[in-house]
């Protein structure tokens, strides 16, 4: 009986140890604060994230007129920074991405803008059809930056 004692001591001291040890700081997973975009204009580039993904403006606390803060909800914020010399050619690979309800309803939300979109190849007005089911598209803002729509859940 003693021993049955002893031996279940051990397992929950061992057992809490280590719920104690995940519970550290040094073990909590970083979160992601924010995403800096450096644009050239940064009126312009306000407008186009404000009025294309319905973001909505957080205050910064610069108060310099080179910031435009948005927040993403849960994901942390998007920060403009005016200061980018332009012309600048980015890969496609490093975009931001957003999701939608609808890809179908973004892309009539694009077209009233004039704003061209293309599948991941590279085809105009195409939509990629991922194999889990989920539709992309791709563009640029002002800058040249590349932003994926999607409607992954």
């Amino acid at each position: 009986m003693k021993k049955v004692f002893l031996t279940t001591i051990i397992l929950f001291s061992i057992l809490f140890q280590k719920a104690m040890a995940q519970n550290k700081p040094e073990n909590t997973p970083a979160i992601l604060n924010h995403i800096a975009v450096y644009v050239a204009d940064l009126n312009k580039a306000t407008t186009f994230y404000e009025s294309v993904f319905n973001l909505k403006m957080i205050p910064e606390p610069f108060k310099d007129n080179r910031h435009t803060w948005f927040t993403l909800g849960p994901a942390g914020q998007l920060h403009l920074i005016q200061g980018a010399k332009g012309n600048e050619t980015f890969d496609k690979n490093g975009h931001l991405c957003f999701s939608v309800p609808s890809v179908d309803e973004f892309v009539k939300k694009l077209n009233a803008k004039n704003i061209s979109f293309e599948d991941w190849p590279g085809k105009k007005d195409g939509i990629t059809l991922r194999v889990d089911g989920v539709k992309q598209i791709y563009f640029k803002d002002p800058d040249g930056h590349w932003l994926e729509v999607n409607d992954a859940r």
